[in-house]
């Protein structure tokens, strides 16, 4: 990694090499450059920048920001989708078919011409590559052998995809403003890609360019990516070839900052221009600094603990209930995440269709207690909590490990970073995992397809959703979210999610805590700074400085 930041900085002005130089004295500097906005942000969750492979929140900001889609989503309406590198669109009158026309004269930023080509291209080697994401694309029916016949360019400007079922066309357009569906160089990832050799579970001779993706980049977008060194910073530079309006300022860089009281003296001192992971008590001592503003956004993103039913003590119906009554909701709500967030408990953030504000639960130790003499463990059991460094999932982690402890269960916290906790998740070798989910695309499947489906519960299983992670396996939930995606009607369509909601709510072995209220910190001197509703929107290319 070392050698990549040191090729970044052999390319970067002498004014951004002042911007790195920063990341590691932060008090070297009073201000910062007139022309960068650099801002403190919890980043340890990044694995990687391959959008084909990248599904971690901060990660999907940067290829936000930095790469372009055929569509995307209107941030000022997020029922619609609006054009991106599309022109327009048409839909088949069967439904399997969508034509997308290419607006002209699109440029990467290496300057190589961006066709219906690269489309296809992206798509194919998002399927092949079959990392965390894939599953948004290969759900239509997509294969690593049908792929560049179902997702195809037909002559430069057109781009043709065949899905497998008539789907509602929302949903399938939704899902191509995910991350995922980026448009990637593919010139420039050719040049780049690595020869592997075929095993059983990975046929193709290239690696697709996954390996330079990591830390490289090939895209479209307003800002092109100079750099990231893992747990240090990403540095973003204007794209000179950007079709759109370009960006007000020339760099842009995300220094990693795990405390909320560190990025608030940053920002006080003017050493950072935003604060993006700001506990409540510091939100407010911002609020009334001279200089400094706040602001805030509802999102869709969820924070739940969820419990791996490969345990057979967290397997037991009963012991799945009795978690859900062993969280001080009211407790938490009134502290740890005040001002950043509000008690929710279905799997819907509020604001999609179908969602449901219910709450039956609440702090009720008597009733946890009953239910886990019901299960045959009165006495208690110990088990562990897989829990990311940060606020506020610390402070609920510890919370929780409370209550628990009045039912008899014992909680050891094992802390780690976002990408510790995170390949343990993945892997379903944890016990319980404490996190956030957020929407990948403004449809209600986005949720529902990660909460409720699992369609291989092996250890083998290619659809990684949150069910597979926590082998919940639930044959039945899987055909009724697959049913809700043919369904044309809006009311019948949130019908059948809200009934899904019910029934996760009791019987899923996860408990939903809060729907987060993002918020942020910063100078006064910026203009047009807006966190948008996702955490892929959260754009940075209309900000400018006094």
């Amino acid at each position: 990694m070392k050698n990549a930041i040191d090729r970044t900085l052999r390319i970067l002005t002498t004014s951004a090499a002042l911007s790195l130089v920063m990341l590691s004295a932060p008090q070297a500097f009073a201000a910062t450059p007139a022309d960068t906005l650099v801002e403190g942000f919890a980043i340890d969750d990044i694995i990687s920048l391959d959008p084909g492979e990248a599904f971690e929140l901060s990660a999907a900001e940067v290829t936000g920001n930095s790469y372009s889609k055929l569509v995307t989503i209107d941030i000022s309406d997020t029922s619609k989708v609006i054009g991106d590198l599309a022109d327009s669109w048409t839909t088949s009158e069967d439904g399997l078919t969508y034509t997308f026309k290419l607006k002209s004269g699109l440029k990467f930023a290496s300057g190589n011409p961006l066709t219906a080509a690269d489309v296809a291209y992206s798509f194919e080697r998002a399927v092949k590559l079959d990392k965390s994401p894939a599953f948004l694309l290969t759900q239509f029916g997509l294969k690593g052998d049908n792929v560049t016949e179902k997702a195809k360019a037909t002559d430069d400007a057109t781009f043709v995809l065949t899905v497998d079922k008539p789907y509602a066309p929302s949903f399938v357009l939704n899902v191509l403003t995910s991350t995922v569906a980026s448009v990637v160089d593919k010139k420039l990832i050719e040049e780049k890609a690595k020869a592997v050799t075929p095993t059983a579970d990975y046929k193709y001779e290239t690696d697709f360019g996954n390996e330079f993706l990591k830390t490289g980049y090939a895209g479209s977008g307003p800002y092109r990516v100079l750099g990231w060194k893992a747990n240090e910073a990403v540095i973003m530079e204007v794209n000179p070839n950007y079709y759109g309006e370009k960006p007000k300022l020339k760099r842009v860089v995300y220094r990693h900052m795990k405390e909320s009281s560190g990025q608030r003296l940053a920002l006080e001192n003017g050493d950072i221009d935003i604060a993006r992971n700001l506990e409540p008590g510091d939100v407010e001592a911002v609020s009334k600094k001279d200089g400094l503003s706040t602001t805030s956004a509802p999102k869709g993103t969820l924070y739940y603990f969820s419990l791996n039913q490969k345990n057979k003590n967290l397997a037991k119906p009963e012991v799945v209930e009795a978690f859900k009554y062993l969280v001080d909701y009211d407790a938490i709500g009134e502290t740890l995440i005040k001002g950043i967030g509000e008690i929710h408990q279905t799997f819907l953030p509020k604001g999609q269709l179908g969602a449901l504000d219910e709450k039956p639960y609440k702090l009720d130790v008597a009733k946890a207690k009953e239910l886990l003499a019901k299960a045959g463990l009165a006495e208690g059991f110990t088990v562990t909590m897989d829990v990311r460094n940060t606020q506020p999932v610390t402070g609920i982690a510890e919370s929780v490990q409370q209550t628990l402890a009045q039912a008899g269960i014992k909680l050891e916290i094992i802390p780690g970073d976002g990408k510790q906790t995170l390949t343990k998740f993945r892997a379903r070798t944890h016990d319980i995992y404490i996190g956030q989910w957020g929407s990948d695309y403004f449809d209600p499947n986005s949720n529902a397809e990660t909460f409720t489906i699992n369609y291989d519960n092996s250890d083998e299983g290619k659809n990684k959703t949150l069910a597979w992670r926590n082998a919940w396996d639930v044959p039945e939930l899987t055909k009724q979210t697959q049913s809700a995606l043919l369904e044309k009607d809006s009311a019948k369509r949130a019908a059948i999610y809200e009934d899904l909601q019910k029934k996760a709510l009791t019987t899923s072995p996860f408990v939903v805590i809060f729907q987060q209220t993002e918020v942020a910190g910063y100078s006064a001197k910026l203009k047009g700074f807006k966190l948008g509703p996702s955490f892929d929107t959260n754009f940075v290319y209309n900000i400018s400085k006094d």
